[in-house]
Order: structure tokens, then sequence, then C-alpha cells
């Protein structure tokens, strides 16, 4: 959700022209490249990069591939909040996919498909 808040975008749906990584992947990937203030939304420009990279890296670390490497709730907070606390580089992220397309029907007006990841979701509903 802090990457969503630092990018003012939603991680479901989020496009890019360059690749076909969700948000996640996008900051994972901008993190590797030594570039993550790319992913800030422009109108977040007045906060300081200190802060703004400091939540991406939070944020990272919140969606590392292994639960028991990702900090609690109230360890998170306490790294959001300090003004020096010494954060873990993150690791790769468990949630992130790239979306693939196929060519159908090169005549048709719709040529690409979704191909499956192999990711479920469930939809609860109340009655």
């Amino acid at each position: 959700m802090v990457l969503e808040i630092v990018s003012g975008k939603k991680n479901r749906g989020f496009e890019h022209p360059d690749h076909e990584l969700n948000l996640l992947g996008h900051a994972w990937k901008l993190w590797n490249e030594g570039r993550p203030m790319e992913l800030m939304d422009t109108l977040m420009e007045n906060v300081p990069a200190s802060e703004m990279l400091k939540c991406i890296q939070v944020g990272l670390l919140c969606v590392q591939k292994r639960p028991e490497e990702r900090p609690s709730i109230s360890s998170a907070l306490f790294m959001l909040d300090s003004e020096n606390a010494s954060l873990p580089q993150p690791k790769q992220p468990g949630f992130y996919t790239e979306r693939s397309f196929i060519d159908i029907d090169s005549s048709s007006s719709m040529n690409k498909r979704n191909v499956s990841t192999g990711l479920t979701v469930t939809v609860l509903q109340g009655r």
C-alpha cells in the first residue's frame, strides 16, 4: 500500500509502456537499477527525497518473498517514523508478476489476449 501511495497508482491494473510488470515489479526494477525516485508521483514533489526513498524501501521490505523477512507492522511504522533508523536492503518481492500476451489473430482488431500467470483470486461477497 505504501508503494501505491508513493506512486499514486494501484498495483492492480498498473501498466507501463516499457514492460509488463505490475507496480511491485516496476518498483523492484527501479530499485535495482538505482532509480527508485522515478516511482514517485509528481504530486509528491514537495516531499523530501530522503522521505520518499525511505517509504519506497519500507514498502519493498513489506512485500519480500519470505514472510519471515518482512517487518511487522509496528517495525514498519517505527521505520517510517524514525529519522535515522538503519533500514536493511529489501530482497525480491514475492507478489510481483509480469503479464504476458500472445498474438491470437493479427488480422483481428483484438490481437492480444491475457495469459494466466497461475494466480488465483477469490472475491468474497457479503449476503
